[in-house]
């Protein structure tokens, strides 16, 4: 550290240039840039850097010491500061620097995370870009999460500073909810996998403490399927409002369960978006041409000469699946198969809350970075306004499809109609059809001189049904004028026969 207060601006950006760092800046930040440098990505080809630097800036030769000229006063030989750390804290420790090797002892704490320096070049560990964060600044890059010893319960610290442009950012940006910052430093945490970029994971009894305090880790989904475990979404950790926004020192242990898998950790400054500014982003940059979305739909009409079955049309629904009402924004991911869409405004408002990133119409996954605005279901929206599904046909050209009115529900069948015994007949009910008018009336005519409906006395039954017809025969003969029909103890009203 020493050795880097000492170097020139252009020292210091050889250094950071060395590394791929940025090297634009005032020379308090580079100095900055480099103290952050040797502190957590130290590799020996870095301090063989600062060396060869620091020989250079005092004309040295190899390891060879030059001799001050006569007179002047000896000059103090450099120290080099490293940090012992035990669970009760950090204890710096004042050692000359020609009795440190520095391959070992950086590999030993660099990062406060345990890790030996690799051999031979290893590739880094990736993880995946998160649609809802953009990446500012990379403060520590994944760091494998190496055991100290047989317990289970592991523990691995960490410390870093921000930088004043870094600490502005924070305390300049607007906040998304009371207390929470849009520029945040998170924590993420991914299996140490090297082979693709790698989704967050949290090990088993994970805890985060941030200086002096525990930070709250995202809890469990409960599950609704029988037998499986609750699943804790794993999303990057927000550290921001338990730190120090200043050029103070802020320590960070990860407590962890050694359980046989290999984790990885990293550290970002990075602004947080909303599901309003996505969709503003993809309604800019993601809305395919109507023209090329008509292309697309010949093309899944085309005959296919190997089928035996010509598809004349596709039905395409203008309800959105996920919560059932009308598209507004349709879209749908470009590597899906099928033409329904899906609104973009509520699937992205789902996977702020819940990222799962699948297509509610094929259960595929549909990332943010392969989603596009369908141009020309959009203009049909427009242009469409009282169908809610319609259908593509083979030359592009698409057609409404409205919903048939309602059919009367009129029973096409003998009315069974119930009367008093003063020979009337109840009124229907309320909101039933006049039953193409054939309603009985007390002179024994249908309305309209239409002829009336049969009358069934339900009272009677099977056994006395005879005697009772020529009972009513014989009155029949006696008197002249029509007799009333039979009380019936049931309720008034129609009663269809069918």
């Amino acid at each position: 550290q020493n050795m880097v207060m000492s170097f020139r601006v252009s020292d210091l950006q050889m250094l950071l240039g060395f590394v791929g760092r940025s090297k634009s800046g005032l020379k308090h930040e580079l100095v900055t840039r480099a103290l952050q440098l040797v502190q957590f990505d130290c590799s020996p080809e870095v301090f063989k850097k600062i060396k060869e630097l620091y020989e250079t800036r005092y004309n040295k030769k190899g390891s060879e010491v030059a001799q001050p000229p006569a007179g002047a006063p000896p000059r103090a030989e450099p120290l080099a500061l490293h940090a012992s750390y035990e669970r009760g804290g950090a204890v710096p420790r004042a050692l000359p620097a020609s009795s440190i090797d520095y391959p070992a002892l950086y590999g030993k704490y660099l990062n406060g995370l345990g890790r030996l320096p690799p051999k031979v070049a290893k590739p880094e560990v990736r993880l995946v870009k998160l649609p809802f964060y953009t990446t500012l600044d990379e403060l520590l890059k994944p760091t494998e999460l190496v055991p100290q010893n047989n317990e289970k319960l592991q523990e691995s610290p960490c410390i870093f500073a921000l930088t004043p442009r870094q600490v502005e950012l924070i305390r300049n940006s607007r906040e998304l909810q009371p207390g929470v910052k849009s520029v945040q430093v998170v924590l993420r945490i991914c299996y140490t996998d090297t082979s693709s970029p790698q989704e967050d994971q949290y090990p088993p009894n994970i805890a985060v403490k941030v200086n002096h305090s525990y930070c709250s880790v995202p809890g469990y989904y409960p599950s609704n399927k029988p037998g499986v475990e609750p699943k804790r979404p794993c999303r990057p950790i927000n550290l921001t409002h338990l730190m120090y926004l200043s050029a103070a020192t802020n320590r960070i242990t990860v407590t962890w369960g050694n359980y046989g898998k290999s984790y990885s950790v990293g550290l970002y400054l990075v602004r947080q978006m909303t599901s309003a500014e996505l969709l503003q982003r993809l309604k800019t940059i993601g809305i395919k041409h109507p023209e090329l979305c008509k292309a697309l739909v010949k093309e899944k009409l085309r005959l296919d000469p190997d089928s035996e079955i010509a598809t004349t049309g596709v039905r395409v629904s203008l309800i959105c699946p996920l919560v059932k009402m009308r598209l507004s924004v349709p879209c749908r991911a470009e590597t899906c198969a099928h033409l329904q869409c899906f609104d973009a405004v509520f699937y992205l408002q789902m996977n702020e809350k819940k990222p799962t990133w699948m297509c509610p119409v094929c259960d595929k996954p549909a990332p943010y970075d392969q989603l596009i605005i369908d141009g020309l279901l959009s203009k049909i929206l427009t242009e469409c306004e009282d169908a809610d599904e319609i259908e593509y046909l083979v030359d592009g050209s698409w057609c409404p499809i409205r919903a048939e009115k309602e059919r009367s529900c009129s029973p096409q069948c003998p009315i069974l109609v119930l009367v008093d015994r003063s020979g009337f007949t109840s009124s229907p009910p309320s909101g039933s059809s006049d039953m193409n008018g054939l309603l009985a009336t007390p002179n024994g005519a249908g309305e309209n001189g239409k002829a009336p409906a049969d009358v069934v006395d339900l009272t009677l039954d099977s056994s006395s049904s005879e005697e009772d017809e020529e009972e009513d025969e014989e009155e029949d003969d006696d008197d002249e004028g029509p007799q009333p029909k039979r009380r019936c103890s049931y309720e008034k009203g129609l009663v269809s026969a069918c």
